[in-house]
């Protein structure tokens, strides 16, 4: 038996289907070994080594030191146990430097006395791992080693600087060499927004034609003077460019030349240009542009992308195979194999015609790093279309499959041509001569706009010619209106921008993007708001500290200089080791990581993020990270005066008059409402991290007594708060009484969010806050009880065959129609008029159909059980011995 070793369970299993008894295929369940992650992991033998909380020895050629996690302990074991029965090793991981690593660590654990050999492929279909198995290789030394140097430079690098944030900034964070570059990107793009001057420009729109003749003609000259556009602004400062011949037009110079252009009519047609233009196809998809293209076309964040580009690669089971559908998903590599080419030309040869193939095209990869050897992301086989496996895909697979077939087909077909036409009419306004243009496009041939649609539309414009007059009875001119304009900062970065400005930066690889946009989410450094990053409070100080006194450590060109460097060592053109003492201990031209914090901490200050001059009294507002909230701060000493941020007041919001407003809210917190006429304590409305809220008293002296407080209703503010209803609000949570069945207590309440009744931790939501007060406990108990049914939306009758009610239910995603069986999503905006028990029948019929059948579990033989029994022994290991019990 061959043992033939892949990273994952899901593409073993499409594997073995191809192979015959003489091959098992088994997975490793990715990495089995990497550096301690924890002190527990900590081999005893190093423990009191001064680097044993690297796992490297730094002072002995930077050896690492591997542990098997506890989770792979047990694969490891099983692979061990299958080894024994093998008498070839097939070393099957993926061909990048993770793929080529783990193979290396389970060559070491596994220890095999039975010849190795090494094969790799970019695809999963049977005709691939055929190919690959008749070309075995050696495990490239040069490879895992650059892998190796990476995994330890982002230790030395996460492990040396964290504790400077911890004790800086707040503890818990961390800082990695490639997402600290990426949160500087995003931080410096908000500076420079911060920074940027809105100016004001003005141009001059007329409204000409009707209906098939209408268009729109924009000033572009006044005399010979160009008119200015958003395109004569410094794009980063916001600052006019002032180029000479051209010029600012303010709202009344505007509308002056529009009333007077109106008036004089008729237009002269000054000039007529036409020609025709090419539309280049686009290349197919690498890691970087497939990630790009489906967070803008699909709305898919980059980590949900390579998910699903995973399971598309590691092959779904359709009606006539189980092959990965895609090549390989992480790649910066361009070409295309001559039979996928092959494939491509003839499928676009009898699908759209001759005229839309001119030959393969072949397209060269512009990074350096690019390994041609791996292919671009392209189908596995062309003839199996989206519509072909529509019923084997979930959502998110199919638009992705769809996204990559479409972009791969028109990669290979011509391009489009478009007719342009750009008319010249000109007006005399006070004795100016002012000059207005239209342009318009058709498309005469569309190559691969066939497939790549988009949203393009066609810009008609009337057949004219130079001479001809415009503002008459068959060509009116309705309307002259001047158009005001404000420039934009640049716009903020979105998780498809960054990740294009990462790879023309040279800044990390394909397989670091989606991990690396996650990672700085997922730690607060960066939040995602209606698509864009902004930059935390969090993030901002940890970027301070860092640019300020380890600037070097995280500039973009140092970072891609080090990727350069281990794409060298991966070419056996660099030592790793010398690369790793040179970057942490230091060479003749840096002093290294290690020197740098120690000379720099003593002058490290916790840091304070400027706001801004308060409107009022001209002192600076900074911010400052707290242990658990940031809080704006204005003055010093005695007269400062501090406010925590809501959490939800992003940097977007935050302005020096919103800061003032929140401090001077802080400052009118202090003072009470009321006294409670019961408890005889005072009454506050404050402002806190979640929101304003109503609190009971004073905090105790010791610090931990707490008063009573309670949030106010969603979308309340804290002016509209009166005495009496801080009352109200103090008074819950409301005690309805027991429930007559359980016995248990029922109350109302409101909390974090919104409204609700409770009983024993099971919590329903109420409509309207005003609820709390008026619910009886019948009612509430109701409520309760009624939370995990289902909502009907229509009965539709009986299933002929089971008997079973048919219903369209109310769902998390949207309505949708069941048996009880099948469960069928008819979408949100379905109307309930339409479905009746036919329709409701053949969509489940389809569903079922679409689905694979699910495979029957074998029976279980019944085997005699077995009784352990502890064996005595005087030595402290316990050994096991087993008895069958007789008769079982």
């Amino acid at each position: 038996m061959k043992l033939l070793i892949v990273e994952s369970p899901a593409k073993s299993r499409t594997i073995e289907k191809f192979l015959g008894p003489d091959y098992k295929v088994a997975a490793s369940f990715g990495h089995i070994r990497d550096l301690p992650g924890s002190a527990a992991e900590i081999p005893a033998k190093i423990k009191g080594e001064d680097w044993a909380r690297l796992g490297i020895d730094v002072d002995n050629d930077y050896e690492p030191v591997y542990v098997v996690s506890k989770d792979s302990k047990k694969h490891v074991t099983a692979l061990k146990k299958l080894l024994k029965d093998a008498d070839e090793l097939l070393l099957a991981t993926d061909e990048d430097r993770e793929g080529e690593a783990i193979s290396w660590h389970l060559l070491e654990v596994l220890k095999p006395k039975v010849p190795v050999k090494r094969i790799a492929f970019h695809e999963i279909t049977k005709k691939a791992i055929t190919e690959a198995l008749a070309d075995p290789r050696e495990i490239k030394p040069e490879v895992v080693k650059a892998q190796e140097s990476r995994r330890i430079l982002d230790r030395l690098f996460g492990y040396t600087l964290s504790p400077v944030l911890w004790k800086k900034v707040r503890t818990k964070l961390s800082a990695g060499r490639v997402q600290s570059v990426a949160v500087r990107l995003i931080v410096e793009l908000e500076e420079l927004r911060q920074k940027y001057l809105v100016s004001e420009y003005w141009d001059v729109e007329a409204s000409i034609g009707s209906d098939d003749t209408a268009f729109t003609a924009k000033l572009v000259k006044v005399d010979s003077d160009r008119l200015i556009t958003g395109t004569d602004f410094n794009k980063t400062t916001g600052k006019p460019k002032n180029p000479a011949n051209t010029v600012h037009m303010d709202q009344e110079m505007a509308d002056a030349i529009a009333s007077g252009s109106l008036a004089d009519k008729p237009w002269t047609v000054s000039s007529v240009e036409k020609k025709e233009t090419k539309k280049r196809t686009y290349p197919p998809f690498t890691t970087s542009t497939l990630q790009q293209a489906a967070s803008s076309i699909l709305g898919m964040t980059p980590r949900r992308t390579m998910q699903t580009a995973q399971k598309l690669y590691e092959g779904i089971e359709t009606a006539d195979s189980s092959e990965g559908l895609i090549t390989y998903m992480r790649t910066d590599s361009l070409t295309l194999s001559e039979g996928s080419l092959a494939e491509m030309g003839e499928h676009v040869r009898n699908s759209y015609g001759e005229d839309y193939y001119s030959g393969p095209r072949r397209y060269k990869t512009n990074s350096k790093s690019a390994q041609e050897a791996h292919e671009a992301i392209r189908p596995t086989s062309i003839p199996r279309t989206p519509d072909s496996v529509a019923g084997y895909l979930d959502r998110d697979q199919l638009a992705l499959y769809t996204l990559i077939w479409n972009r791969t087909i028109a990669s290979q077909m011509t391009d489009a041509i478009l007719d342009r036409t750009a008319i010249a009419l000109t007006c005399n306004v006070d004795g100016k001569i002012c000059t207005y243009k239209a342009n318009g496009s058709v498309v005469k041939f569309p190559g691969f706009m066939r497939v790549l649609k988009g949203s393009r539309v066609d810009t008609f414009l009337p057949d004219l010619n130079e001479g001809d007059s415009v503002g008459t009875d068959t060509l009116p001119i309705n309307s002259v209106e001047p158009v005001g304009h404000s420039t934009k900062p640049p716009a903020r970065f979105t998780e498809a921008s960054l990740i294009k400005k990462m790879e023309s930066e040279g800044i990390g690889r394909p397989s670091t993007y989606a991990s690396t946009l996650s990672t700085i989410q997922t730690r607060g450094y960066v939040v995602k708001k209606s698509g864009s990053l902004l930059p935390s409070y969090v993030g901002m100080a940890v970027l301070h500290i860092l640019r300020k006194h380890f600037d070097h450590y995280i500039e973009i060109g140092f970072t891609a200089g080090m990727e350069d460097r281990l794409d060298r060592i991966a070419a056996g053109e660099v030592d790793s080791r010398n690369f790793l003492e040179a970057f942490y201990k230091g060479d003749k031209e840096n002093e290294g990581l290690l020197a740098a914090i120690d000379s720099e901490l003593p002058s490290i200050e916790y840091p304070s993020i400027p706001v801004g001059p308060d409107p009022e009294t001209g002192e600076m507002i900074t911010l400052r990270i707290g242990r658990s909230y940031v809080f704006a701060a204005r003055g010093d000493g005695d007269n400062e005066m501090r406010a925590t941020l809501p959490v939800d007041l992003l940097i977007d919001e935050l302005t020096p008059e919103k800061a003032h407003e929140i401090l001077a809210a802080r400052a009118k917190a202090d003072e009470p409402i009321g006294v409670c006429p019961e408890t005889k304590l005072n009454v506050y409305v404050k402002l806190g991290p979640y929101g304003p809220y109503v609190q009971l008293g004073e905090v105790g002296e010791d610090k931990k007594t707490k008063p009573k407080r309670t949030g106010l209703p969603k979308g309340m503010q804290r002016e509209e708060v009166t005495f009496e209803y801080a009352l109200k609000l103090l008074s819950l949570p409301r005690a309805l009484g027991k429930d007559p069945e359980t016995d248990l207590k029922v109350s109302a309440g409101l909390g974090r969010f919104g409204p609700y009744v409770v009983r024993n931790k099971i919590y329903a939501s109420l409509e309207s806050s005003d609820l709390m007060y008026t619910i009886t406990l019948e009612e509430a108990v109701q409520l309760i009880n009624d939370k995990h049914k289902k909502k009907i939306l229509k009965e539709l009758g009986n299933h002929p065959e089971t008997g079973e009610p048919v219903q369209v239910l109310k769902g998390r995603w949207g309505p949708y129609v069941s048996d009880g069986e099948t469960n069928v999503n008819i979408g949100r905006k379905a109307e309930l008029d339409d479905w009746d028990l036919a329709a409701a029948l053949k969509a489940i019929a389809e569903s079922k159909k679409k689905k694979p059948a699910k495979k029957k579990k074998k029976a279980k033989k019944k085997t005699a059980k077995k009784k352990t029994v502890k064996k005595k022994t005087t030595r402290k290991k316990v050994t096991k011995k087993t008895v069958t019990k007789s008769g079982e």
